[in-house]
């Protein structure tokens, strides 16, 4: 579910959010690090889980709620 579209700002560790372009999603996952000042986000990638570095000049970015535990 999509709870806040979000700028750079207000995004903090442990943020679970989307990344779109275009109207497609190209990564999802955990916020592990935030340089505001350069306006750079970190996650995990919930898909492959390695670390990936996002512009939020180039992508749309959404903070969506954290994903249920399985089970």
């Amino acid at each position: 579910m999509i709870t806040d579209k979000v700028q750079t700002v207000r995004i903090q560790l442990g943020d679970h959010i989307e990344a779109w372009h275009n109207g497609k999603l190209f990564h999802k996952g955990r916020v592990t690090d935030v340089v505001h000042s350069l306006e750079l986000i970190w996650i995990r990638d919930a898909r492959t889980g390695k670390r990936k570095l996002l512009d939020p000049e180039a992508l749309e970015i959404i903070k969506v709620a954290a994903p249920q535990a399985a089970g």
